[in-house]
């Protein structure tokens, strides 16, 4: 089975850009690159979402091989880079809303997200553009800190996530959050026959699939999916 950097240097070849052409898109040194394709090193968060953009393919491809995902991906997590953590007294731009930031949530335990009560902690700002080109709407739009190791390298401890809680119906090999059991989790799913559902971690070797069945399935809500994240390396 090939490694991470084995399939990396593979798309490199493939679309025709050298090392050192490949580490200014991603805004790395070709000695970085150099590394991730020898292995010495991995590429992670930020730096593992900019490589699979210049590659053309997406994260799950160059982490798990899987062929479907050789072509350039139509991203559910779309990289906005950095952003502001401001207060209600704060005024908004013209192309800004807001969308409460859920610091205490942490997607590892609660009911899930309250909509429709007035919040008052922490928000996020972003760009109405940017929601309406993800089909998000505010109302429905959260933004809450991922913990743990499970779905490292892609999204570290203390990455935070925007979530869509009106987008609910699984899509294959999207990231949701959900509660799982009372515990609020960031996982990739998958339908399987018969109404069961797969759990997948970006980190397999900690974290295995997990294969929920019909009966144990009401046990999990399908809190939103994921449609934007933010990684400080």
């Amino acid at each position: 089975m090939k490694t991470l950097g084995e399939r990396s240097k593979e798309r490199r070849k493939i679309i025709n850009l050298t090392q050192l052409q490949l580490s200014k898109k991603v805004g790395v040194s070709s000695v970085t690159i150099s590394q991730w394709e020898s292995g010495d090193t991995s590429p992670k968060g930020e730096n593992l979402y900019k490589l699979a953009q210049a590659l053309q393919c997406s994260p799950d491809w160059l982490m798990f091989g899987d062929s479907k995902n050789t072509k350039k991906p139509e991203s559910n997590a779309e990289w906005a880079g950095g952003f502001d953590l401001w207060d209600n007294d704060s005024p908004l731009g013209e192309d800004e809303v807001e969308i409460p930031f859920y610091m205490d949530v942490e997607l590892s335990a609660g009911e899930g997200i309250a909509e429709g009560v007035e919040y008052k902690g922490p928000k996020l700002r972003f760009a109405k553009s940017s929601l309406k080109r993800q089909g998000v709407n505010t109302d429905h739009a959260a933004c809450v800190k991922v913990n743990g190791n499970s779905m490292e390298p892609v999204l570290p401890h203390g990455s935070t996530v925007g979530v869509d809680t009106s987008a609910t119906e699984i899509v294959d090999g999207k990231m949701y959050a959900i509660n799982h059991d009372g515990m609020m989790r960031v996982k990739m799913l998958y339908k399987l026959p018969g109404g069961g559902l797969r759990l997948r971690s970006y980190n397999t070797d900690e974290w295995p699939d997990e294969h929920i069945n019909n009966e144990q399935l009401k046990n999990i809500k399908v809190i939103g999916k994921v449609f934007w994240y933010s990684v400080l390396l």
